[in-house]
């Protein structure tokens, strides 16, 4: 599968993997500054922003996918920064393709099977509120991003949230709105998603040393505890830990500044 991407600057390179519902757009302002020390590479994972859709979506498939983009792209090993979903992807390219990575910085995610998470039935919960949400979105009749706005803020109070959902509605040239985002894939595939490595797993892996690892947590998410460093560290031995005061989830925009010198203090 060929993935749309956009590029920044030049140096060694870096590929930044957005996380679900995301795309490369998300990531402009960040990889624009990273593009004055490397050459940032930010594709559209499949089924998101203008990469192709696919009834086929898991981190094996995602993973393959990083591979086959770094062949057309000529890139021998690069930086690999991944959040939440991408992150778990990024995790899954550096267990098969560990030659292919200089480091590796994981975003706000742990390698865990959310499935076994005592708040899993939330965190599902949540995403089938926000993919019902859309579906449920009557495109045909809508008149303009504002009513949109409108429409989703009644269910979801949460201004980040809903301009970072809608980010996925676009027009056609003749001005009808349609999701970019592949809801029907992503709806099917939630559990394969929400998954990771079992404990079964983790215990059978080879712990990974060839590169160095920074995880990044957002001070104010729950996504990564310090419980869940007793699973990376039997993959990952020699992982740093990053803690990124007063943000959430979604660190690189909410504390922008510090995210990006994390990245640099440890990259460079």
């Amino acid at each position: 599968m060929t993935l749309f991407h956009r590029k920044f600057g030049n140096g060694p390179a870096m590929i930044i993997l957005h996380g679900l519902y995301g795309s490369s757009d998300n990531w402009y302002s960040v990889a624009k500054i990273l593009g004055e020390k490397y050459e940032v590479f930010v594709p559209d994972q499949r089924n998101h922003g203008q990469s192709s859709h696919s009834d086929e979506f898991s981190y094996d498939l995602l993973a393959e996918d990083l591979k086959n983009f770094m062949d057309e792209q000529s890139i021998e090993k690069a930086i690999i920064v991944g959040h939440s979903m991408g992150g778990k992807a990024a995790m899954n390219f550096a267990l098969k393709y560990p030659e292919k990575i200089n480091a590796l910085i994981i975003v706000d995610i742990s390698p865990r099977n959310y499935r076994e998470h005592r708040n899993f039935n939330m965190l599902a919960g949540h995403h089938r509120d926000i993919l019902n949400a859309m579906t449920e979105m009557d495109l045909a009749s809508l008149k303009s991003r504002e009513e949109a706005e409108k429409i989703m803020f009644k269910k979801f109070p949460d201004e980040r949230l809903t301009n970072f959902l809608l980010k996925n509605l676009k027009r056609t040239r003749e001005g009808n709105f349609y999701w970019a985002l592949n809801i029907d894939s992503i709806s099917k595939n939630m559990e394969e998603i929400l998954s990771g490595f079992s404990e079964e797993e983790i215990k059978s892996k080879t712990g990974i040393t060839g590169f160095p690892v920074l995880f990044m947590k957002g001070e104010l998410s729950s996504y990564l505890n310090k419980e869940d460093f007793e699973f990376i560290e039997k993959i990952f031995p020699a992982t740093h830990l990053e803690t990124i005061k007063d943000a959430g989830h979604w660190m690189h925009a909410e504390q922008q500044d510090a995210f990006i010198k994390a990245i640099l203090d440890f990259t460079m």
